[in-house]
């Protein structure tokens, strides 16, 4: 089929992509979301896709995961596990969030103790059964659990069964045949990897979430085909590789983050046609802003997301860090009398004062009161903006601190920006990395709005902003393949290697990695990638190095390996330390042919303003001119203070600034004095 369409919904918007295979083309809308049930709004934007009869491939990021934990709205779960280890979810770790803070609660597990259970078998760390299942006591167990109305899931963890499952899919197998048509999550296929914590939370947050994420598919899969729309939908997973609605509705774990990932896998491939090797992303929609960080054209994974601090959900993730800073980012004023913005959000519904149905203040009621925004000129003139509605708003703020309302305004965009800066330096800074080294690619509705002034903050020399800002991340879902991470712990030292049995674990997770794309449908252009977590024995993290095949037969590479990459993280290596391999790791991608982008064309003569306009900077108000972003060509250059419109989304760069067209109409940014 000739198009592939990528739905990103948000909290305010749902962003809709088609790519034409055949020309090239890139069509883009949006329309409002509907947070109480999200497939209306992916459906009324499909409808108005002329060429939906054409669409051969439907690639959807979704929050319903993210909502469900963040809302504490999933199932009820029944929590199974060896006989006197029922309390290791509620115990978790043992640190604190405020060491000093005695009114500090530890957040609860996603299981209620009178769901807990326990069961008389024993496995011990090396696999060997202690004490065998009893499959009566497995079946009395079966039966309480139907017996209470509340359990709507079950969640397996045994100890030590990510080294001999046999318990852990024994009990799945009669949990099964009594309770046919409840979900059954067990930790030896969500997470077979040590630490006994980590592993149970993240079987909870699969189990937690698979009667909400299973409806939802099953919903959406249904009113697709009665909305005409019969081409194969996949979802995007947390480490921004695609999956069916049914396996997403089996693992559903795995979108946990689904929706911010499209955003750094388009950056990656803006990355790789402008030749930057390190971007820092930026997505700032109408309810959040999501940050992360691509380094040599490559995104980075990581497995210690917390759905909130101190639960864990240990699955391969794109490393993207979250903070309440949107477009719908209320403005506010504390008992102390200081001005604050966010986290609290407007959202879709009411919104914005300016959309006419809210009363709050918030970021995009500023931008539009300082001149950064059109009134009518939101989404293509689509969104007639009540200026007026947006004044009486930000003026209940603006009264108590005895400012204009221009003032105020001004003062809530730069509240909003220092929270940014703060999630730019958690990504940057606090990782030892030098922001000078970087590139700020912004997108969001709202993003590009802010990139001048994130800039200058952050002491970032450089920015970009790509094509179709509003909606890059559901840009970015047309850009992705299926992929399949596997993991699973077994624990070799440098001093008792057995290229045997590295050789066999390694095997079986390619084969089990590669199995579960194949029963997806994807069998074509797979690419198998491999890495081992080690580090010097004694130590409490691991750092994991990417392996070939051929090296687990020749084990001094992997400790020469290790060694250099210790030396070059931490500046210093052991070579005379035994190391210790902990988890071997396999990634396989079903590597499909990516859209080509076509080039701008060439500008012919000076870049011609639309219209000129007031607009508020830190520096003061200035006359600028306001240009059309469809109307520049590639290699024109223009020098800021300039405002630059497109339909979903506005940039403005600040005065000393210059930007330039490149030949695929991005933007590039850059601060002369950097």
């Amino acid at each position: 089929m000739r198009y592939a369409l990528g739905i990103d919904v948000g909290g305010t918007f749902t962003d809709f992509v088609a790519y034409d295979r055949e020309t090239q083309e890139v069509v883009v809308w949006k329309e409002l979301s509907v947070p109480t049930d999200p497939v209306v709004g992916i459906v009324s934007g499909l409808k108005r896709y002329e060429d939906g009869d054409a669409v051969g491939h439907i690639r959807l990021g979704t929050t319903v995961a993210t909502n469900a934990m963040l809302e504490r709205k999933g199932a009820t779960v029944a929590y199974v596990t060896t006989m006197g280890f029922k309390d290791v979810i509620f115990i978790q770790r043992g640190n604190r969030k405020f060491h000093y803070d005695m009114s500090w609660v530890k957040p609860k597990p996603l299981a209620k103790r009178r769901h807990c259970f326990e069961l008389d078998e024993r496995i011990d760390k090396y696999g060997q059964v202690l004490k065998p299942l009893d499959d009566a006591e497995v079946r009395a167990l079966g039966r309480a659990i139907k017996a209470d109305p509340e359990i709507q899931a079950v969640a397996v963890c045994t100890l030590f069964s990510y080294l001999n499952p046999a318990h852990e899919i024994r009990i799945k197998e009669i949990l099964s045949e009594i309770l046919p048509e409840m979900p059954i999550s067990i930790s030896y296929e969500v997470l077979p990897k040590w630490k006994e914590y980590e592993r149970a939370s993240t079987v909870l947050a699969d189990a937690y979430l698979k009667p909400v994420v299973s409806r939802q598919m099953g919903s959406m899969r249904r009113r697709l085909d009665e909305a005409g729309f019969k081409a194969p939908a996949v979802v995007i997973k947390s480490n921004g590789g695609e999956m069916t609605l049914g396996a997403a509705a089996e693992a559903p774990v795995n979108l946990v983050v689904s929706g911010p990932t499209g955003g750094v896998i388009a950056s990656r491939h803006v990355a790789r046609l402008t030749g930057i090797d390190h971007l820092v992303t930026l997505d700032m929609g109408g309810t959040s802003t999501d940050v992360s960080v691509i380094i040599d054209g490559q995104e980075r994974f990581t497995t210690a997301f917390e759905i909130e601090w101190g639960v864990p959900i240990q699955i391969p993730i794109i490393d993207i860090r979250t903070i309440g800073a949107g477009g719908g980012s209320i403005a506010w004023i504390d008992k102390g009398g200081m001005l604050r913005v966010g986290p609290q959000s407007a959202g879709a519904n009411p919104g914005p004062a300016c959309y006419g149905k809210g009363e709050w203040p918030t970021v995009t009621d500023a931008n539009l009161i300082l001149g950064r925004i059109a009134a009518d000129n939101f989404l293509g003139g689509r969104m007639l903006l009540d200026v007026a509605r947006a004044r009486q708003a930000i003026a209940t703020v603006a009264e108590p601190l005895g400012q204009s309302i221009e003032q105020a305004a001004l003062a809530i965009v730069r509240i909003a920006n220092t929270n940014m800066v703060g999630a730019l330096r958690s990504v940057l800074i606090e990782g030892g990395l030098d922001p000078r080294d970087f590139t700020l690619c912004t997108f969001g509705g709202a993003g590009p709005l802010h990139v001048g002034e994130l800039m200058e903050e952050m002491g970032i020399p450089r920015g970009i902003v790509p094509n179709h800002p509003g909606q890059f991340s559901a840009f970015g879902f047309i850009m992705t393949n299926a992929r399949v991470d596997r993991h699973r712990t077994a624990q070799l030292t440098s001093n008792l290697y057995d290229p045997a049995r590295a050789v066999e674990i390694m095997s079986s997770l390619v084969a089990e990695a590669v199995g579960q794309l194949d029963g997806q449908g994807f069998a074509d252009d797979i690419v198998v990638a491999r890495n081992l977590e080690m580090r010097y024995l004694g130590q409490n993290y691991e750092l994991e190095l990417a392996v070939q095949e051929s090296d687990l037969g020749h084990p001094e590479r992997l400790w020469q390996a290790f060694h250099d990459t210790h030396k070059a993280r931490f500046g210093f290596n052991n070579p005379g330390e035994i190391i210790e391999i902990v988890n071997f790791g396999v990634t396989a991608v079903s590597a499909g042919t990516l859209p080509e982008m076509p080039r701008l064309k060439a500008a012919e003569g000076l870049p011609v303003p639309r219209a000129h306009r007031q607009v508020g900077y830190v520096q003061g108000t200035f006359e600028v001119p306001v240009y059309d972003r469809a109307a520049l060509g590639a290699g024109q250059k223009l020098k800021g203070p300039v405002v630059v419109e497109e339909p979903a989304s506005v940039t403005v760069i600040c005065p000393g600034q210059t930007l330039t067209v490149d030949d695929y109409g991005h933007l590039l940014i850059e601060t002369p004095k950097a």
